[in-house]
């Protein structure tokens, strides 16, 4: 930018910055033999204003850089290039612009001056801790706000493919053919041999490190695993996961978007495995015609989680049976921690248009099936909303952080082919209204709302910054320590 009248004018689509232009400024005075003091009485101004602007302190007006430009025998354009003159003022230039920035402005250090009495190492030193502090600091600023986009964005991509990804499924396919899989649930043994064949050996250890699932060491092409599982937990999918990442040539993930994105890829292609779609697609559409799909019967029939029996309908609901679906896992609390949809039902959302984190209607199945009083049943119910009548099947589902609801849902046109349509459970839903359940009954809040103060339990994950490393939540050290312990000799 350059001072016009005033005003700050674009200079053209490479956007030049008053270091730039100060640099080149004193490089072409000094080439021209030219001290300050002469190139201050050639264009009539102190020194220290012309020291200034060479110092990039100051943005001079375009007609004090044409006369600049005509003492030092050049052009206004030539001054006004956006690259330095030379590799040497680059660093000089970087240096500058890093010490002015807001990052080294935080430290409350003094300011460093890029002189020809600091050699060029000293330079390039400089550049790689600020380099280093600024990346500590994009690291701090990964608000859960971070995470709430990346789960947006990659919504919209899911939504766009009706959570159907044909990669991933010929993927599973060729796992299963290679082991000689050939219908059914998909065995123990069967995963076991998916690892040999990919050259990796399974070792169950009594010390895995805390907050992982498992550790792989690819040099040596071991997968380490918890002696013992949870009893909830499906003992294959450790393993289906681990194996997923190497299938799926994951590299050390670059950003939460990224880790994002590798957990969605890798979770699938172990449910696909474990519901290979050949078989599922000939269970549902069975089902289908009988007019009896059911969550229940898709998680018998394969010996997995209902969570995984559900995300999975998703996959296949829409792209092979021609049902639109919405899903939610809803925390007892009313926040949901997972959602999708491509049936138009409207979810809660933020205003970075993320789902996670928000508050579903207290009317909705995966709040209402938390007041059943049969917990071995699943709970089904229509609701009416601004956008349409839905209808869902809900089932609670425990954890260490609570009880959970799992939910699936589809459009009243196509409840003709689920067990459970015949519900009388109904409800209706205003939301976002906020007379719907946000807003506490008149006679309620006449009664109490000058007298109420309670102090929120507010969760450490809203206000705390992202986990930081290659792998968020995972402590490298722990890991790579583990891995040394259990080398081979």
């Amino acid at each position: 930018m350059v001072m016009v009248d005033g005003a700050r004018t674009p200079v053209d689509d490479d956007e030049l910055d008053a270091i730039t232009l100060g640099r080149r400024i004193r490089e072409r005075r000094l080439h021209q033999g030219m001290t300050l003091d002469q190139l201050a009485a050639a264009v009539e101004r102190a020194p220290s204003q012309v020291s200034m602007i060479e110092n990039g302190k100051r943005e001079p007006r375009l007609t004090m850089l044409r006369t600049i430009a005509q003492a030092l025998n050049t052009t206004v354009d030539d001054l006004m290039k956006a690259d330095a003159p030379s590799e040497r003022v680059a660093l000089e230039i970087a240096v500058e612009r890093a010490v002015r920035g807001p990052v080294f402005s935080s430290l409350g250090l003094p300011g460093i001056r890029a002189s020809k009495a600091l050699n060029d190492d000293v330079l390039k030193v400089l550049l790689g801790l600020h380099g280093e502090i600024e990346r500590l600091h994009r690291e701090r600023a990964s608000t859960p706000e971070e995470a709430r986009r990346a789960n947006a964005e990659l919504r919209e991509e899911m939504r766009a493919r009706d959570n159907y990804y044909p990669e991933l499924e010929r993927q599973a396919s060729e796992l299963l053919t290679a082991v000689g899989h050939s219908g059914g649930p998909v065995s123990q043994q069967a995963v076991s041999d998916i690892a040999s064949r990919l050259g990796f050996t399974l070792h169950y250890v009594s010390d895995l490190p805390y907050a992982t699932r498992s550790v792989t060491d690819k040099r040596n092409h071991r997968i380490y695993l918890p002696v013992q599982q949870p009893s909830s937990r499906d003992s294959r999918s450790p393993v289906l996961q681990a194996l997923a990442s190497q299938v799926l040539g994951h590299d050390e993930p670059r950003s939460y978007a990224d880790f994002l994105r590798q957990r969605v890829e890798t979770n699938y292609l172990t449910a696909a495995v474990l519901l290979p779609e050949k078989d599922a697609v000939r269970l549902l559409t069975e089902a289908k015609n009988l007019r009896r799909i059911s969550m229940e019967d898709l998680r018998d029939a394969f010996a997995v989680s209902y969570e995984t029996a559900a995300h999975r309908f998703t996959n296949l609901a829409t792209t092979r049976l021609g049902i639109p679906v919405h899903f939610m896992k809803v925390h007892e609390s009313g926040t949901i921690i997972k959602a999708y949809e491509n049936d138009s039902v409207r979810f809660p959302s933020d205003a970075t248009g993320a789902i996670e984190g928000t508050t579903v209607c207290r009317n909705w199945t995966a709040r209402t099936v938390f007041e059943a009083s049969d917990r071995f049943s699943p709970w089904y119910q229509y609701t009416d909303t601004p956008t349409g009548t839905y209808w869902c099947t809900s089932r609670i589902e425990k954890a260490k952080e609570g009880e959970y609801s799992v939910s699936v849902g589809v459009p009243f046109a196509h409840v003709k082919w689920f067990r459970g349509r015949e519900t009388t459970h109904r409800a209706e839903s205003r939301c976002p209204d906020e007379s719907c359940c946000r807003r506490a009954p008149a006679e309620l809040a006449d009664a109490w709302a000058q007298h109420a103060w309670p102090a929120a339990r507010t969760p450490t994950s809203l206000l705390a910054a992202l986990p930081t490393g290659s792998f968020p939540g995972v402590d490298e050290t722990d890991v790579y320590e583990f891995l040394q312990a259990h080398a081979p000799a």
